[in-house]
């Protein structure tokens, strides 16, 4: 019996590290999904304000970087973005009515609406994971700025975080 009972129980505590391990694995994907995410949010940003400004590409990438990103998201605690109405938002260009706000103390959970099935901001419950997008200029060059994305989750007694870099640039002269 004894045996039997050791045996039972190496094989729950097995099978609780392998759900435990399985639950991480998602978690992280999920959030390197949200990473990427700000990333290619800002970017889309980025080229939208560069391709179609009425007065030139660099009017746009000036207007882009240093009255939209780099005030809300040059700041110590980084910025968050709202995209939940994009696509109810009339063109032209709905890229350029997504608000970059800064995050304060601290940026605010992202919420996971289960009807939908989209991370965002306006509806749904607490999904545990915070997003925070940092934007620094490179040093010596108007063309170019650093566009990090941190996400950030609790799971059992840890606090974990994933980060996506990107540089982008004024790429059309």
């Amino acid at each position: 019996i004894s045996i039997f009972t050791v045996s039972v129980l190496t094989m729950l505590i097995v099978l609780s590290q392998g759900i435990s391990s399985t639950i991480y694995a998602k978690k992280k994907a999920t959030a390197g999904y949200l990473a990427q995410e700000g990333i290619e949010y800002i970017r889309n940003m980025r080229d939208t304000y560069v391709l179609y400004d009425s007065l030139s590409a660099q009017a746009g990438w000036d207007y882009f970087t240093l009255s939209k990103l780099l005030p809300a998201c040059d700041q110590a605690n980084g910025c968050y973005f709202n995209g939940d109405d994009l696509f109810s938002q009339s063109p032209p260009q709905p890229m350029t009515k997504i608000p970059l706000n800064t995050c304060g103390q601290a940026c605010p959970n992202m919420l996971y609406d289960n009807l939908t099935g989209k991370f965002g901001y306006t509806t749904g419950t607490n999904s545990g994971y915070v997003r925070q997008i940092t934007a620094a200029p490179v040093s010596g060059s108007t063309d170019e700025i650093t566009i990090t994305s941190t996400v950030y989750w609790a799971q059992g007694s840890g606090q974990y975080q994933i980060t996506f870099s990107e540089n982008l640039y004024n790429w059309v002269e």
